[in-house]
């Protein structure tokens, strides 16, 4: 098979259809848990990628963090992968996703095909490097027409594992009643959706001298998750009808643990969060209920206070392995796990189990 380099557009498209399918803490919470099983096969749900002309881009942008694309290739990523026992690594978009400026209008036409070559090019990873990698593929939101032709191209025709969308746009976040159409149909189809943070144009530059992946992008998670599961009229512990509720089809995961969702909890859930609610049954579509069937990713997460966090919230069996390459070494992550005070069953669970209820196709991977 040719490289991505030397692949002409129809001879792939030609070859897609053949493919088909710590002193606040207990004593022992930090000690280290026992040794992960010597091929982990981990699913890593948070790694970016981009094609030579998202590159390109985002290096004339020069939007945080653009520095790490210039020498990015597949091949470099399977060879981190391969250092930290990585299988299979779904590639996703970040930030600030494929238009870079605050008037979407202006960048139209270059996001939507800026979105369809970043599609195409995650393809052609899939294909050239079989089981190693997946796809969420990229929309161009706000876009909604745009959105669904990209959603059945994508899903139909590139066999994407499902979407990846940032956390807002412009000033709407992903349950804005605008953005409805889009999420039916994802909901028609059971789609994946994963969920990266950006910052929306409210919160640039709101603190002096402190760049957006300090607090702005865990932040824009969580107003993200509770545009989700605010249930207008309804009390935090009592069900209503939510954007999360509308959409119970779809396989909602939140980047970086959920952003500041345990901090949150105690707001986002009222009396739902005290020790004594949180050992029970939450009522089916209560605010909990959402949170408990959302997924979490543990990029830039793997500290045992916020793991131990999320696990009380949520429990252990909706974390999901994610190492936000190329901003991390992959390894550091799969390190930092080992001494957040889980059982090696949990840590089995967060390493690929947990991901394959939600992506069984790569139960061979």
């Amino acid at each position: 098979m040719k490289s991505l380099e030397g692949l002409t557009r129809r001879e792939w498209l030609a070859g897609l259809a053949a493919i088909g399918a710590s002193s606040v803490l207990p004593t022992g919470l930090l000690r280290a848990q026992a040794p992960a099983a010597a091929n982990p096969r981990r699913l890593d749900l948070h790694h970016h990628f981009g094609s030579p002309r998202w590159i390109k881009r985002v290096a004339e942008v020069k939007r945080q963090g653009w520095q790490q694309f210039q020498d990015y290739t597949p091949a470099r990523a399977i060879e981190t992968m391969d250092k930290s026992g990585v299988s299979t690594a779904f590639v996703s978009c970040t930030e600030p996703g494929v238009w870079f400026g605050d008037d979407f209008a202006q960048e139209r036409a270059d996001a939507i095909s800026l979105a369809r070559d970043m599609n195409e090019y995650g393809a052609r990873m899939m294909s050239d490097h079989k089981g190693r990698f997946g796809l969420f593929a990229v929309l161009p939101l706000p876009d909604i027409d745009a959105s669904f032709k990209e959603i059945e191209y994508a899903l139909d025709t590139l066999k994407a594992d499902g979407v990846g969308l940032l956390t807002s746009y412009g000033n709407m976040w992903l349950g804005d009643k605008k953005l409805q159409p889009v999420f039916d149909e994802l909901n028609r189809r059971n789609a994946v959706v994963y969920s990266h943070p950006t910052d929306a144009p409210c919160c640039h530059n709101l603190l002096p001298n402190t760049g957006p992946g300090t607090v702005e992008w865990n932040t824009d998670t969580s107003r993200s998750i509770f545009s989700m599961i605010n249930d207008a009229g309804a009390t935090p512990n009592t069900p209503g009808q939510s954007a999360a509720t509308r959409y119970a089809n779809i396989k909602f995961i939140w980047s970086h643990a959920g952003g500041t969702v345990v901090g949150l909890s105690g707001r986002f859930l009222g009396g739902a969060a005290s020790a004594d609610a949180l050992t029970t049954p939450p009522p089916p579509n209560s605010r909990l209920h959402h949170l408990r069937r959302f997924y979490y990713d543990t990029a830039q997460s793997t500290n045992p206070v916020l793991m131990q966090g999320l696990k009380g919230l949520v429990g252990a069996s909706q974390i999901v392995f994610g190492a936000d390459y190329p901003y991390s070494t992959i390894v550091n992550h799969v390190n930092g796990l080992q001494k957040c005070g889980f059982t090696p069953q949990e840590l089995r669970g967060i390493d690929r189990q947990n991901a394959l209820r939600i992506l069984p196709r790569y139960v061979n991977a």
